[in-house]
Formats: structure tokens, sequence, C-alpha cells
């Protein structure tokens, strides 16, 4: 809620007590007048204003400037229904008085000011009843009204500096003085409602419990217009001392049941309910706990949302919309009472998570890891894991890393906030192997060769790439890069699309070769591959991506959201759209934010696309529409989806990584098999756990939508 200043004269209304004639007695006691003592004592009075430095009434201030409080951000799905995380410096959400019930409106009123409806915000014999209470040395009284306490929280919110919130809030006949004349402001220009609104939604109560809305969630679980009598005038007690009245807590009971059933016998005093009505309230037993919301990504609902949570988290955290450094993007994002609307699709995500449980248990050292991608959008519809987003609680075994196991350092199993699955902070990416022979394919198409482009390739091939001499990437006896096959029997004349069905080495080789490989790089960046880490200087010029011979294998870092998102580029005809976890941001006041909004440009051209899409449909057991596959390296993956789809598979060295991505004209499902802890472990990734997972998660998600073919070159 954000509220405008408040100024003098804006309106004028009619009160027990005139203003004008308030105006003029506090005038003339502030100015040092004589008034009667019969009326109210002078020597209270005016010892109020000598301690305030005899500055003239109409001197201070005229304008309350009331800033917007803190408001809980919440995060949701795109069903724009299922809350998936709350981020908030105080747990606060402002609601109009038509929220809140009557019960809770009269036991603040019952508890704090009992003249609110009849005074014009000051309570000149109040105050002046205190002041000679205090100065007989009686037990400390206020007489502040509830307007005035209200004014007193705005200055506070509104103070721009550590001392003006210090001197919105100390005990001093300066802040007293001022506090009056907001009061008498704030009464001309609002009504006994809209006050009464303002300062239920500033009151602290207690436990993190910010505004009549977060207490009544808090303690009771329910909305602030469902208050019984009993419960509200346990959190109107609680606002004069939050924590003395703490039910919670064993000091604190006995204080808030009495002070509860205190206000209870003030509202039937009051004539606000009967006396039996009173009584069946004060029979209410009292809850000793409460319901604190959870607060950030790790607190999320459910685990399987976390991993999402933190991508959405980052990406705000990156946004400039949101503020020139990250201290203000989150304070805007835990103070500005956003709701965002994400990407996150709870079918996809769901079978993400539930194919994961059926392959891998969280306390592998494995890792599978699922990102999932709209085409033609960009947006983010899931990020799974075998792994709980969650800081170590010491459960977590020593890690699988040598080197950081003798540093002390714990795995990231089964708890981690790392963004293993995103990539970021210390995680630059993994080998993900021939996904990568798809950009390769892309340069060639770019560059005029066409899909039927034909290479005889044997089961080893010794290229023009320099590499260490007698290395083992080299053939015997030279310093050329020599690239093999999976099989010895895997030799002979291949194209694009028999080529790329079967993973053949030593056709992307030379093709690559043919093109050049810093051409095949620059369609990779095109595609969206961020290049952390150390692979950067591999890549740095056009000179040095040329000599990169196993580029087209996959031996650079990529995480499965890059792989996801560049196969999705396919699928959206060629356009890049830069990630995003947003479908709508919405600011407190309802009001569209535009960030986070699909942000493509084009990254080939679409019949270029469509060809490289033609080609990966014989890999995932598809059929191509342009040409024959002749093989597949994973055929499960049509037969068990049953919709027009594309993809490939990607093995590294020794099989430390395994990886599949698979798309349809809908969702684009890339997975990774690797050991997030150490790159250079000994295990081998078997495909018959990442490839199922993969593919089961697009068939689950596709499953009951109608069939739609991809478009031909031209089309």
């Amino acid at each position: 809620m954000v509220w405008s200043s408040v100024s003098v004269g804006n309106r004028t209304k009619d009160r027990k007590w005139p203003s004008k004639a308030v105006l003029l007695i506090l005038c003339g006691l502030l100015t040092g007048v004589v008034v009667s003592a019969a009326s109210f004592p002078a020597f209270a009075l005016g010892g109020l204003v000598a301690k305030a430095g005899a500055q003239e009434f109409s001197s201070l201030p005229s304008t309350l400037v009331q800033q917007s409080t803190p408001q809980v951000t919440r995060v949701f799905a795109n069903d724009g229904k299922t809350q998936i995380a709350v981020l908030y410096d105080e747990f606060r959400s402002d609601v109009p008085i038509s929220q809140i019930s009557v019960n809770m409106q009269n036991a603040i009123v019952a508890a704090e000011d009992h003249k609110f409806y009849e005074h014009n915000g000051v309570d000149l014999k109040g105050i002046a009843r205190a002041a000679v209470n205090n100065n007989n040395g009686g037990s400390k009284q206020g007489a502040s009204t509830l307007t005035m306490q209200y004014v007193r929280m705005a200055q506070a919110y509104g103070a721009k500096t550590p001392q003006e919130a210090i001197d919105a809030t100390r005990d001093s006949p300066e802040r007293k003085v001022t506090e009056i004349k907001y009061a008498l402001q704030v009464e001309k220009d609002l009504d006994k409602k809209q006050i009464l609104e303002r300062y239920l939604n500033l009151a602290p109560f207690g436990n993190g419990a910010y505004g009549v809305y977060a207490g009544s969630r808090v303690y009771f679980k329910k909305s602030p217009k469902d208050l019984t009598i009993a419960e509200a005038a346990l959190l109107a007690g609680m606002v004069k001392a939050p924590t003395a009245f703490d039910p919670t807590t064993p000091t604190g009971y006995p204080q808030a049941l009495a002070r509860r059933n205190y206000i209870i016998d003030n509202m039937v005093s009051l004539g606000q309910i009967t006396k039996a009505q009173g009584d069946q309230a004060k029979k209410v037993k009292l809850g000793r706990t409460t319901n604190r919301p959870g607060n950030g990504c790790t607190s999320v609902a459910k685990n399987n949302w976390g991993f999402f949570c933190d991508y959405f988290y980052r990406w705000w955290m990156g946004q400039s919309a949101f503020g020139d450094n990250s201290y203000e993007r989150e304070r805007q994002l835990k103070t500005g009472g956003y709701r965002i609307v994400t990407s996150l699709d709870i079918k996809a995500q769901t079978a993400a998570r539930s194919e994961i449980s059926k392959k891998i248990k969280d306390k592998n050292k494995n890792a599978v890891l699922i990102a999932a991608v709209e085409p033609g959008s960009g947006r983010v519809k899931a990020l799974a894991a075998n792994r709980s987003y969650k800081l170590d609680d010491g459960t977590n075994p020593p890690s699988s890393n040598p080197q950081a196991r003798k540093a002390g350092a714990r795995a990231t199993y089964p708890n981690t906030t790392n963004p293993i699955i995103t990539g970021g902070g210390d995680i630059s990416g993994y080998q993900a192997g021939s996904v990568f022979k798809m950009f390769t394919m892309v340069a060639a198409l770019e560059n005029g060769l066409e899909l039927s482009h034909s290479i005889t390739s044997d089961y080893f091939y010794k290229s023009g790439y320099p590499v260490a001499r007698n290395s083992p990437a080299a053939c015997p006896g030279t310093s050329f890069y020599c690239p093999q096959n999976a099989s010895k029997n895997e030799k002979g004349t291949f194209n694009m699309w028999t080529g790329f069905g079967k993973s053949v080495n030593t056709y992307f080789v030379p093709l690559q070769e043919q093109v050049g490989a810093e051409k095949v790089v620059d369609v990779s960046k095109r595609f969206g591959l961020q290049y952390r880490g150390g692979d950067r200087d591999l890549i740095a010029t056009p000179e040095a991506a040329h000599q990169f011979g196993a580029f087209t294998l996959g031996v650079t870092a990529s995480t499965p959201l890059e792989i996801a998102n560049a196969y999705a580029t396919l699928a959206g005809d060629g356009m890049y759209c830069a990630p995003t976890p947003i479908k709508q941001i919405y600011a407190a006041n309802g009001s569209k934010v535009n960030a986070g909004q699909p942000a493509c440009k084009r990254a080939t051209s679409a019949d270029v696309a469509r060809k490289a899409l033609d080609a990966a449909r014989c890999p995932v057991g598809d059929h191509a529409q342009l040409g024959n596959c002749a093989g597949a390296t994973e055929a499960n993956a049509y037969r068990t989806i049953g919709h027009p789809i594309f993809g490939k598979t990607g093995t590294t060295d020794n099989d430390k990584t395994a990886s599949l991505v698979v798309g349809s004209r809908n969702l684009v499902v890339a997975g990774y098999m690797v050991n997030p802890d150490w790159a250079n472990h000994t295990d081998r990734m078997p495909h018959s756990i990442v490839n199922p997972v993969v593919y089961r998660t697009l068939a689950d998600y596709m499953d009951g939508q109608e069939q739609v073919e991809f478009k031909k070159p031209g089309e």
C-alpha cells in the first residue's frame, strides 16, 4: 500500500471538538498563554511546552509523509494459484478495512483508545491527566490516541536515517507536540475507518508478524476478516508490548491471557459485545504455538521447487530494473509486495522429480539434473534433481573429491543450495558430449552444405588439429588430433541424418574442419552457451577457436538449462529466447511490471533450424521428413512419447557424463548425469538411468496433448 502525503486543510469535518478551537487552545498553550486551570492543569501542559522549547505550534511541519511499508512478495507457479515461496524482510500484507473483522476493529479501540470515535485525534484531557499523574510520581501514562500512535509508526517507517527513526519513537516533549499536530492533520484528511485500517496494517504483533494480516496468519492460520472476539482481543492486547504479551512463552502466556480478558471486559463496557459474548470469549483457551511462514527458497513447501526458486532469485538479482546494485534489488524483492507468477509448470516439474526418483536415490553421490524449456519463449518450465534444495545440516557425507575432502568439505548430497542445474557461483557446468554436434550441423547448413552432405569415415580420423605430440588424443607418433568412434564397426559413408542419428565422431570432426571450428563456436554462442571458467580461454578469439578440434564432441562445460534452451532454439524456428523464470510480475498495486517477458532474437534462419531439427529426429527414434535416418542412439524415446520429437544423446570420455536432450513443439527437456563435486571421478554414468528420466518426463508432459508435426523448410 503506497500512501500519499496528508496535508492540513484538504477538507473539513464536524467533530465533537471543533478543529479551530483545538488549534487555538494548543497554540495558546504552546506559546505560553495562561489558560484556566479548571480546564487544563497549566503546570502540566506548561511543563510540556517548556520542555519542547516554546516552538510555536503553527510553525511545525504540516505534512505527514507516509511511506509504503515492507510487504511480503509471493511467488507462484504458472497457474497463478500454487504458491511456491514467500520472501520478505517483515512478514506483512496490507488489507483493506473491509477485510478486517469488526471484532478486531472493536478490540483495538477497547485496548488502546476508548474515545477514538469521539476525539479529533488528540485527547487533551487524557494528556493533562497523564501529565498530572506522571508529575506526581504515579505509574507512567502516555495518553496517546490511536491516531497519535499511528502517526508515530508512520513517522518511523518514513525515517530516512537511523536518527530520524529514533526521534520518531523516543519519549520526548518534542515528539509528543509533533504527534499532536500531525494527529489533528490526519483526522481532518482521513475518516476514522481509514485511520483504523492504516493503524492495523502497521501495528506489530510479535513473532515476526507485522500488521493484522500477518498476526492473523501467524497465530490463527486465518484471514483477519474471520477473527473471533477472543482472537481479536488477544491480538489487540499484544500491540502494546508484543514480547511481554507473547502467549508462546512461559512468562508471556499468563500476561497475554490476563490482558486479553481485560480487553474483552472493555469491549463489554463499551457496548461492543454483550456480557454473555464476553464471558464465552474468555473461556476460549489460548494457543501456545505460532505458524511462522517460511522465508526464501530453502523454506519452500516442496523441495522439488527449491532449485527453480533459487534460479528465479538469481535471475531477479541480475535485473537492473529492480535496482542499481544487489542491495537495492534484494530490498525490492523482500519489501515490495510483488505477486510473481513464474513459468514453473507443475505438471512438468512433478513429472521430472517423479521420474528421477524412480531411477536414482537422493543419497547417491551422482546426480541426475533435469531442465525443461518452452520453445519460442525461453520460459523455464522445470528444474529438478535427485537432491533437496536445502542447506547442509551436517548430514551430508564428506566430498567425493579427494582434495576437497582433505580440506574438510562436505558433499552436495543429499542437500545442496548450489545451482547445479543452471550454473553460477562455483558451478561452471559439465562436459555433455555429442549433444554439441548440433552446433556443427547448424554451422554447416548456414555455410551452404546440405543435410545430404556425405563424408566417408573410418573408425578413427586423423585431423589437422594440433595437439600435444603422443598425447592420448593424438594419432600415434603424431601431434594431430585423432578422434575415434564408439565402435570399430562404426565406419562408412554418412550424411547429416545418419551421422547425427548414430553420433559418428569421425563424421562430425571433419565436418567441423570443413566449416571452421570458430563458426561452430559462434553458433553455440548465438544459441545461448555461457562459457564460464577456463573454457573461455579456448574460444577467446576466432584464431583460438579455429584450432579447437574436440569442440564438436562436447568437451567444454555447459548446463542442462543451456542445452535445453539451445535445442529449443531449433523448435522455435531459429529464434533464441533468453531463459526466463517469469510469466508475469505484478506490483503491490496490481499493475503489471514489464520484466522477465520473452526476449528473443534470431539465432539462425528458420530454414536452417528446420533442416537441423529434421536430422535431430534420427537419434531419438523418430522419422525424418526430408531424408532417412538409418539408426538411433535412443529409439525408446519416440516409442515412449508417441509425438513428433527430436533430440540427441551425449557421452564423454570414459562415460564420466551421460546426457540426453529430447524436445517437441511444446517442450524441450535436457538431462545430465554427473558428479557435481568431482569432474574427474572414476564412475561410469549409465544412459540407462538418465535417458528414461528425460524421455519419460517429456512423455508425461505431452500425455493428452494434440499431435503437432514439425514444419518443413519453406513452409
